[in-house]
């Protein structure tokens, strides 16, 4: 890969991905070609048994800023909606990353920023920074997932107050909402994404994946219909190595040694 605006890494199984587009990680067509990019590489590496959970991050004050408004102006309106729906895509394209992601939040995000946050499975915030999807202030509405994806996450009456208020979130507040899961002091940012990726990675990975699956999947499906998601994702594990070696490393009383598969 040849990357200008983004960084990806692989430390013990964990897939690290860097934002460092200044001065504000801006989301700019090359930056969201180069995200799709990364995802297509970490899927094979998932394939390839070499990543068992992502951290997504950034550098600068600003962990995205949204999108590149200067780049924006530029467009015809033909232009517009294409461009946002390939940024959609590309979101989802990482939402639907087989393992957990992590988004570590090192500052502020905004609009479309924010909603490459809320396509990561955990989201990790720095107490100094706000969120919020600020589209409606400039006359139109969040297209890269945040009406579907923040409803979702911490209900439809609180996404639309996010949504029609334009408002910027202080950490708390979205702590006390549900739209992340952490706050921490700055200096543990990092420390606390890779602590929460190692709990991760340690267990089974075939497990893991499985257990997304039938999270998300069921997330559109009645309880009798998840339960029987949840039975034929089971049924998935049964035959796997992994699981061998789990009932053999507890019977032994030592760690497992995970191959994914």
């Amino acid at each position: 890969m040849n990357l200008e605006f983004l960084k990806y890494e692989i430390v013990e199984f964990t897939g690290i991905v860097t934002i460092d587009s200044p001065p504000v990680n801006a989301l700019s067509k090359q930056v969201v070609a180069e995200i799709a990019e990364v995802v297509a590489a970490i899927n094979t590496d998932i394939m390839d048994a070499k990543v068992r959970v992502i951290v997504v991050t950034a550098h600068g004050k600003y962990f995205c800023a949204g999108a590149d408004l200067k780049e924006r102006m530029d467009l015809s309106e033909k232009e517009v909606a294409p461009t946002v729906e390939n940024l959609s895509k590309t979101f989802t394209r990482f939402a639907k990353i087989p393992v957990p992601t992590i988004a570590a939040l090192q500052g502020s995000a905004f609009g479309g920023g924010l909603e490459l946050a809320l396509a990561a499975d955990i989201r990790i915030l720095v107490e100094n920074a706000q969120v919020g999807l600020r589209e409606t202030a400039l006359a139109v509405i969040p297209g890269a997932g945040g009406t579907q994806r923040l409803s979702r996450l911490i209900g439809p009456a609180k996404a639309l107050l996010w949504i029609a208020s334009a408002r910027l979130f202080e950490a708390q507040e979205a702590l006390v909402q549900g739209a992340v899961d952490f706050i921490v002091p700055q200096k543990e940012l990092m420390a606390t994404a890779l602590s929460v990726a190692s709990d991760i990675a340690k267990n089974g990975p075939v497990a893991v994946r499985e257990a997304k699956k039938a999270i998300l999947e069921g997330l559109e499906k009645s309880l009798d219909d998840g339960l029987k998601l949840e039975h034929k994702y089971y049924k998935n594990i049964i035959s796997t190595r992994d699981r061998i070696e789990g009932l053999n490393a507890f019977v032994e009383k030592r760690k497992p040694q995970y191959e994914g598969s």
